[in-house]
């Protein structure tokens, strides 16, 4: 994995490149925290080490603009520093850090963090793939329960306003039935239009109930208050 390293000690920078590439990890270097910000903005990483304590930044600073940006979710971030309390712990935390080393740091130690991050972000990145494929599944499923609905609702007012249109076409109506079905051409296309804007609420809003349709299938409740319970699919 590609691991950004930020300390302003050229032997730290160099002892952190050796330990992970020994350990199979693509180590990116930068000597302080700005320079550690521009290169996590630019191709964010799987994990970075922060020296708490360097010029231009702070690690607890880069760590705060880290966990600020939309690509960090999965990122684990070590932060480095002599300071060993438990205040400087809380603020390790606070500032969004998954990690906390205290120097002096050794091989064996940050091969041991290294081991602690790569099971955390393999934990971080399966979990995050099992809620985009939820988010998937819920939008797809949002997609079926909006076309039963539409096509419940739109269906039969849509086969009556058709149906009385080809009578007037055909001209076989008297003068006081054409008013009739034109009144009823006009009821019709008000029940499609009262569905089309109850669909732009709930698009406005981002949430509608759905309701049971036939042989346990959902659909989206389009319905006003007024209306009746579905008791169907139409014929």
């Amino acid at each position: 994995m590609r691991v950004l390293i930020a300390d302003d000690d050229p032997l730290m920078r160099l002892l952190h490149e050796e330990v992970l590439r020994s350990c199979g990890h693509d180590p990116v270097v930068a000597s302080d925290g700005l320079e550690a910000w521009t290169a996590f903005q630019t191709d964010p990483p799987a994990m970075v080490i922060l020296d708490w304590q360097m010029p231009g930044l702070d690690g607890l600073e880069v760590c705060r603009r880290i966990r600020g940006h939309p690509e960090s979710e999965t990122t684990f971030v070590l932060v480095v520093t002599v300071r060993d309390t438990f205040d400087d712990l809380t603020a390790v935390l606070d500032a969004g850090a998954d990690d906390y080393m205290s120097k002096p740091v050794t091989p064996d130690t940050l091969k041991a963090r290294l081991r602690i991050a790569e099971r955390r972000i393999q934990v971080s990145r399966a979990k995050k793939a099992a809620e985009e494929q939820l988010r998937r599944a819920r939008y797809l499923e949002g997609i079926g329960e909006t076309t039963l609905a539409l096509h419940h609702e739109i269906n039969n007012p849509l086969a009556a306003l058709l149906t009385n249109a080809a009578l007037i076409e055909q001209g076989i109506l008297g003068q006081r039935e054409a008013r009739e079905t034109l009144a009823v051409i006009a009821e019709q296309a008000r029940r499609i239009a009262d569905v089309v804007k109850r669909l732009g609420e709930v698009e406005r809003e981002r949430r509608a109930a759905s309701i049971e349709y036939a042989n346990a299938a959902r659909m989206l409740d389009l319905r006003t208050s007024a209306e009746t319970p579905i008791a169907g699919p139409p014929k």
